[in-house]
C-alpha cells in the first residue's frame, strides 16, 4: 500500500473531480495542479499549490511548457527505495508526487468539429499530460496514474477504506489503462496527420483519389465481453474506436434483452447497412448476414411484413433493421415470428411495450449517421484495408443497352435490386419488383447458380421482375436462366468480354438490360 501524499491534476473532462480532490484532501494529501483545473478547484473550496510555486518556473508560451520540469518528472519517475533517487531527490529539492490525476486536451472532438482550422487543431495536442501519465505508469510500483473519470469512484473508495493508500494492484490496472490512454492519443493524432498533405498554401486533406495511409493506426478499446465468439470454444468481445463518440451498432443503446452474441453483432451490422440505403420506410430481415427479405413501402409496419413475407421461413430467429421509427403497428408484425434482434433509430413507447413482452428478443436504439472511417478486415499476418462501399447509383449514371428500354416499373425495380444485391455475399444475384426482393442467390461459385438458387428460394411469383447481378455476367447462361424464371428486367456492372453475347440474348428475350459500370462484390 502506498500512501498518496502528493498528486498532481491536471484535466481537461472534470467530471467527477471535485469528489475525488475533496477525498484526497480529507485524507491529508497535498494538491499541486495547474492552470484551469487549479481554478476549478479553488472556486470550489478545494485548497491546491501551483505547479508553477512548487517548480519556481512559470507556465510558458501560453502554456505550452508547464509541468515539463525535473521537480515533476523527478519526483513521478524516483525509485523511492533506491538510496541514490532519494539522495539526488533532497540535493535538488524534488518532492515525490504519489499519483497524477490527468486526462488530455481534447484533440479528438476539435479534429471533428466542422471547419475547424489545422492550427487550432495541432493546438490540441497534448505534450506535458502524455509525458506524465507515462512516467507515473512506469514508476507504477509508487505512484498511481489516474486518466479515466470512470475510475474515481473505486478509487475514492478504496483511498477511504485504507486511510488514504493505495494498493499495487490498484495500481497497476490503473497503469495498464495509463499506456493504453496515450496509445490511442497519439494514435488518433497519427491517423489524423496522415490523412493530410502539405502545401504551399496550407495542409489539406488529401483528395479522394490519393493512397490509404501509408501508417494505418487501429487504437480500440473493450466495450463488451462476449459469450463467446462464432462458436462456444472461440473467445469473443466486442470493441469500439477508442475516443469516439459512440455510432453505428457497436454503439447502439440497448434498450431490452439478453445479452447480445458475435453473431448477433455481424448480423445487426448488416442489416443496419443494408436498410440505410433506402429513403423510403424500408425493412431488411438478415440470416447469416444475407437478406432473406428487403422491402419498402408507405409505412414501417407494411415493409417489415413485405420483408418477412419474402422468406417467413428463413426470417425464423432473424435479426431486423428498420430505417423508421418502430411503432405499435410493426411491433404487432414484428411480434409474429421469432425474431433474434430489432432495430432502429427509436422506438414509440408502445413498441417498447408489445416487444418487451417477448422473452428473447434484443431491441437496439442506432444513431443513423455514421462518421466515413475505412473498413479493416484481418487476415493471417496482417490486415487488408478498403474505403466502405458507398456509391450510390443514380438513374442518370445508367447506360441502356438493349433493344428495349426498362419501363418506368421495371426501372425502379432495377434500383432496387441493385441497392440489395450491394449487401449480399457474392456471387450474388437478387430478384425484385419495386418494392421487395422475391428471391436471392448468395454466396454461389458461379454466377449462373446464383441466378438458380435465387429462383429455387423465390416464394413470390418471378414472372414480370428484374434481376440484378453484383457483377458482370461472363457468359449468357446466367441471363438466359433469369429469363426463364421469368425476368425482363437486368442490372449488371458490364465489363465483360462477353458482353455483346450477353445483350444478344437479353434482345432476343425481349429483356430489358442497364449498365452500371460499377461492380459491388461482397467477399
Amino acid at each position: 500500500m502506498i500512501h498518496i501524499q502528493r498528486a498532481l491534476i491536471s484535466v481537461s473532462d472534470k467530471t467527477g473531480l471535485e469528489e475525488l480532490a475533496r477525498c484526497l484532501r480529507e485524507s491529508g494529501t497535498e494538491i499541486l495542479s495547474t492552470g484551469g483545473t487549479a481554478n476549478f478547484l479553488r472556486e470550489r473550496g478545494i485548497p491546491v499549490v501551483d505547479v508553477s510555486g512548487y517548480t519556481g518556473f512559470p507556465e510558458i508560451m501560453d502554456g505550452r511548457v508547464k509541468t515539463l520540469h525535473p521537480k515533476v518528472h523527478g519526483g513521478l519517475l524516483a525509485l523511492r527505495g533506491r538510496e541514490s533517487h532519494l539522495a539526488q531527490m533532497k540535493e535538488q529539492g524534488i518532492q515525490p508526487i504519489d499519483m497524477v490525476v490527468v486526462n488530455l486536451y481534447p484533440f479528438r472532438e476539435t479534429a471533428a468539429r466542422e471547419g475547424v482550422s489545422f492550427p487550432e487543431v495541432v493546438e490540441q495536442i497534448d505534450i506535458g499530460g502524455p509525458g506524465m501519465i507515462r512516467s507515473a505508469a512506469k514508476n507504477h510500483a509508487f505512484v498511481a496514474a489516474v486518466t479515466d473519470p470512470a475510475d474515481y469512484p473505486g478509487v475514492i473508495e478504496e483511498l477511504k477504506s485504507n486511510n488514504g493508500a493505495l494498493g499495487g494492484a490498484t495500481r497497476f490496472r490503473l497503469a495498464q489503462k495509463a499506456f493504453a490512454s496515450t496509445a490511442s492519443y497519439d494514435g488518433a493524432i497519427a491517423a489524423w496527420f496522415a490523412e493530410r498533405a502539405f502545401a504551399p498554401d496550407g495542409v489539406k486533406v488529401k483528395k479522394e483519389e490519393d493512397r490509404l495511409p501509408a501508417l494505418e493506426i487501429l487504437a480500440l478499446e473493450k466495450a463488451a465481453d462476449l459469450r463467446y465468439g462464432e462458436n462456444p470454444h472461440q473467445r469473443g468481445a466486442l470493441y469500439r474506436r477508442s475516443g469516439e463518440e459512440a455510432h453505428g451498432v457497436a454503439g447502439a443503446e440497448f434498450l431490452h434483452g439478453k445479452e447480445l452474441s458475435y453473431n448477433n453483432l455481424l448480423d445487426s451490422d448488416a442489416a443496419w447497412n443494408l436498410t440505410l440505403e433506402f429513403d423510403r420506410p424500408a425493412a431488411s430481415v438478415i440470416k447469416h448476414t444475407n437478406p432473406c427479405g428487403v422491402a419498402q413501402a408507405d409505412t414501417i409496419a407494411e415493409a417489415y411484413a413485405l420483408a418477412r413475407d419474402c422468406d417467413p421461413v428463413s426470417a425464423f430467429g432473424s435479426v431486423v433493421a428498420l430505417n423508421r421509427p418502430a411503432d405499435g403497428a410493426a411491433a404487432e408484425e414484428i411480434s409474429k415470428t421469432f425474431v433474434e434482434v430489432v432495430l432502429a433509430p427509436d422506438f414509440t413507447g408502445e413498441a417498447l411495450e408489445i416487444l418487451r413482452q417477448k422473452k428473447g428478443i434484443r431491441l437496439l436504439r442506432v444513431r443513423a449517421s455514421v462518421p466515413r472511417a475505412p473498413q479493416h478486415r484481418q487476415i493471417g499476418g496482417g490486415f487488408l484495408a478498403q474505403d466502405k462501399d458507398e456509391h450510390i447509383l443514380k438513374p442518370e449514371d445508367l447506360k441502356f443497352v438493349t433493344k428495349r428500354r426498362p419501363t418506368e416499373e421495371e426501372l425502379q425495380a432495377l434500383l432496387f435490386g441493385w441497392r440489395i444485391v450491394k449487401h449480399v455475399k457474392s456471387n450474388a444475384i437478387v430478384f425484385a419488383n419495386a418494392f421487395r426482393m422475391l428471391g436471392i442467390g448468395a454466396g454461389q461459385t458461379s454466377r449462373v447458380d446464383a441466378v438458380k438458387w435465387g429462383a429455387m428460394k423465390a416464394i413470390l411469383p418471378l414472372e414480370g421482375c428484374a434481376v440484378a447481378s453484383d457483377a458482370f455476367f461472363p457468359f449468357a447462361d446466367g441471363l438466359i436462366a433469369a429469363a426463364g424464371y421469368g425476368a425482363r428486367a437486368a442490372i449488371q456492372p458490364g465489363g465483360s468480354v462477353r458482353d455483346e453475347e450477353v445483350i444478344a440474348a437479353a434482345d432476343e428475350r425481349g429483356i430489358a438490360m442497364v449498365f452500371t459500370g460499377i461492380r459491388h462484390f461482397k467477399h
